[in-house]
C-alpha cells in the first residue's frame, strides 16, 4: 500500500486550527492561575507554527524570553513613546518594541 499524501495547504489550515486552539486555552489557563500550563501551550504551538510552517495568531502576543502568554493589565505593561509600543513583562523583564508607524501617519 502507498503512503497517503496531503497538501500543503491542507497541512497549514490544519496546523493554524491547532494552533488558535492552544493560544485559546494558553489565555484561559493564564486566567485561571496556571502559568506552567499556560507556558507549555504556547510551546506547543510554536512547535506547531514551525513543523508545519504555518503563522501564530497575529493578535496573540507572548514573551520571547519565558514564553508567557502577554495579557495587558495582568502580566504586562504597556507604554507608548514617540515611536512605538514597548510591551514589558512583568515575569521575566522581556521587553517588545513594535512600531505603529502606518497609525501615526493617518
Amino acid at each position: 500500500m502507498s503512503k497517503r499524501r496531503i497538501s500543503k495547504s491542507a497541512v497549514v489550515s490544519i496546523g493554524e486550527e491547532r494552533i488558535s486552539i492552544l493560544t485559546e486555552l494558553s489565555v484561559s489557563a493564564l486566567a485561571d492561575g496556571r502559568e506552567d500550563l499556560a507556558v507549555r501551550y504556547v510551546s506547543l504551538a510554536r512547535k506547531i507554527s514551525k513543523k508545519t510552517k504555518a503563522k501564530m495568531p497575529g493578535d496573540f502576543r507572548y514573551c520571547k524570553d519565558c514564553l508567557m502568554p502577554l495579557v495587558p493589565g495582568t502580566n504586562c505593561t504597556v507604554r507608548l513613546t514617540s515611536k512605538k509600543i514597548v510591551t514589558r513583562c512583568q515575569n521575566c523583564g522581556g521587553l517588545k518594541r513594535m512600531p505603529y508607524i502606518k497609525e501615526r501617519e493617518e
